[in-house]
């Protein structure tokens, strides 16, 4: 089961945004079973998928702080056949002092999703905060893989390069050697001379893992989240729906659509 974590230290990268509409967008194209798992208090990811996750008895914190908390008492089916979310809100600021004295604190994570696998799902992605404390050390230990939104900004270019040496290090404390970004997204692309430069720099550092398509802006795919949809729901034939679909694409790695039929999974 692949495991996809989209993690920038820095808030406004469209972290949320790319994992969201990759989640929708493997489920919808690939015909995937897919789970998407939000680790951010914010509660974003739940929020652009239509659910008001203030309401909601349990979250994914609940999830890793009770063993008596399953996995299916968490997950919420989206709009979106296939895709599966478990949202996250302001709880999980409270995380790293609840776990505090179990030494498996950095692997709860890991050890919950593998319900997730035995449910049948195909691939799990994680939406992390916008930080480096305990909370993305268990997405790390979790992932397989990683995505790296990137904002074309001078000082996004350094928060890029530790982010990757986290990755590296994170993966051999674990044992991990392929564990790696295996994707990094400009993002809040303009066609500036800046724009330009920074793309070059990060080509310089990742000459495999740089996504062919930047993100532009388009208010096509701020109005799909305000009212708790994808872009795929909200304006499939939009030029954001043709870049993420692009960026999709390259974060699956260009496998052709599953010509299998699709079932729901079973969550025990």
């Amino acid at each position: 089961m692949r495991r996809i974590a989209f993690i920038n230290e820095k808030g406004g990268t469209c972290k949320t945004t790319l994992a969201v509409n990759t989640a929708a967008w493997l489920a919808l194209e690939q015909r995937r079973r897919v789970l998407l798992v939000d680790l951010d208090t914010q509660g974003h990811a739940g929020k652009s998928l239509g659910l008001d996750v203030r309401t909601l008895p349990r979250n994914v914190f609940h999830l890793l702080t009770d063993a008596e908390v399953s996995l299916a008492s968490v997950v919420c089916p989206t709009g979106v056949s296939g895709l599966d979310v478990v949202p996250a809100y302001k709880e999980m600021a409270d995380f790293p002092v609840v776990v505090a004295q179990d030494p498996r604190r950095a692997h709860r994570l890991a050890d919950r999703m593998r319900e997730a696998e035995a449910a049948g799902y195909d691939m799990v992605l994680f939406d992390a905060p916008p930080s480096m404390g305990l909370t993305t050390r268990n997405i790390l230990v979790a992932a397989t893989e990683v995505v790296v939104p990137v904002a074309l900004t001078y000082l996004a270019l350094d928060g890029c390069a530790e982010l990757a040496e986290t990755v590296r290090q994170v993966g051999e404390a674990e044992g991990r050697s392929d564990l790696r970004v295996t994707r990094v997204v400009p993002t809040l692309y303009r066609k500036t001379a800046l724009a330009t430069a920074i793309l070059e720099r990060l080509r310089a550092y990742f000459p495999d893992a740089l996504a062919a398509t930047p993100l532009g802006y388009s208010v096509k795919v701020d109005e799909a989240q305000s009212h708790g949809k994808t872009i795929w729901e909200y304006a499939p034939q939009s030029p954001g729906a043709r870049m993420l679909a692009a960026i999709a694409a390259e974060i699956d790695g260009g496998a052709p659509p599953a010509k299998r039929k699709r079932t729901r999974p079973k969550v025990a």
